[in-house]
């Protein structure tokens, strides 16, 4: 799918070419269906889902579990959902699991961990690469003590704001913290990015790990769903923890029809999403006393602190949308985001960027 094909059924007549098109950079989540989506939508054979009787949604759980080598899968409304009944189902009340103080399953929801499966987090610190040693996470591992929780799960992340987690380091990981009993989830949000990045099928990524979620609604392109991996006993038992969440969806197909779409048209062509962001990365590089990094979709820039906020706000104001965080601003790429776009990002920024810190 192209960016001009992701706004046809949005854009004005001539919003797509406008030089005052919006272009938002904030997130990979912003994308919008395209005409080959909706096309889906409306030719899927639907059913009750509960019931396991919704065609799309059991095609879509299978091409799931087929790409990444896995079992079964489970389609659920979204990563964050996908990741706590992950958790819920590989431990209990009072268990443990061990996570990397950058990721989103401790960062970014909400503490359903804790707040609705009783369980206690234990946090380390990541590297600058958004990784973990193997020695750090056997150290943390709990002993067998009535005094501690009991260590059940390693919860991975692929890509880590951006960065790619090889095979060899998740399955050094693996091989490490399976010897003392423990399971392996990995929070795939973008995990086909870093599959991409590599030149390895999904499936390798993930060999050695037990479950794994992957998004759909991110560089993927499909508006909502996740599907939770792993194998069929798990997955069996991962449906009651969804119902239990009020994740139980009926005729689910018109949704699934879309992670469909998305497995099938928008894996091969993040490429052009990481393109796209090399492009924005080294054309913003020359700017003095402004640090650029870039990997996969995503672009950091890093202003002089006086202009981070003010910065933003002229962006803003010349149609273009980015990231909040600080010290550095996250420009994420993706299928609505075309190369002239980038372009008028790169001139916009220079411009800006100098009246700034004249």
């Amino acid at each position: 799918m192209t960016s001009s094909t992701s706004q046809d059924l949005y854009s004005t007549p001539d919003e797509s070419t406008s030089e005052n098109k919006a272009i938002d950079l904030r997130s990979d989540t912003v994308t919008r269906p395209g005409s080959g989506m909706y096309d889906a939508i409306m030719s899927a054979p639907v059913g009750d889902d509960v019931y396991g009787e919704d065609e799309t949604v059991n095609a879509l759980e299978a091409t799931a579990a087929s790409l990444l080598g896995k079992e079964a899968g489970l389609f659920l409304s979204s990563g964050t959902q996908s990741n706590l009944v992950a958790l819920l189902t590989h431990c209990g009340r009072g268990d443990e699991y061990i996570v990397g103080d950058r990721y989103h399953i401790y960062t970014s929801e909400a503490g359903g961990a804790s707040v609705l499966g009783g369980l206690s987090c234990c946090l380390l610190a990541t590297d600058n690469h958004g990784g973990l040693q193997p020695d750090q996470v056997i150290a943390s591992i709990r002993e067998d003590d009535p005094h501690h929780a009991i260590s059940r799960l390693l919860c991975l992340e692929n890509t880590i704001h951006g960065r790619v987690q090889t095979p060899e380091q998740i399955s050094t990981l693996a091989e490490a913290v399976k010897s003392h009993g423990l399971s392996i989830h990995l929070d795939g949000a973008r995990l086909m990015n870093a599959a991409v990045t590599l030149g390895v099928p999904a499936a390798i990524l993930v060999a050695s790990v037990d479950t794994v979620s992957l998004c759909l609604s991110k560089g993927l392109g499909a508006p909502v769903g996740t599907v939770l991996c792993g194998p069929a006993d798990f997955i069996r038992r991962a449906r009651r923890a969804r119902k239990l969440l009020g994740g139980g969806m009926r005729q689910a197909g018109i949704l699934a029809a879309c992670g469909l779409y998305a497995l099938e048209h928008n894996i091969e062509r993040l490429a052009e999403d990481h393109a796209n962001a090399r492009l924005l990365a080294d054309g913003l590089s020359n700017i003095d006393s402004l640090r650029v990094t870039s990997e996969t979709n995503m672009v950091y820039i890093e202003p002089a602190v006086d202009a981070h906020a003010e910065l933003r706000v002229r962006l803003a104001g010349q149609g273009i949308l980015v990231g909040p965080e600080k010290p550095a601003i996250r420009m994420v790429t993706h299928l609505d985001i075309g190369r002239s776009d980038i372009e008028r990002v790169i001139d916009t920024i220079i411009k800006l960027y100098s009246t700034l810190r004249s």
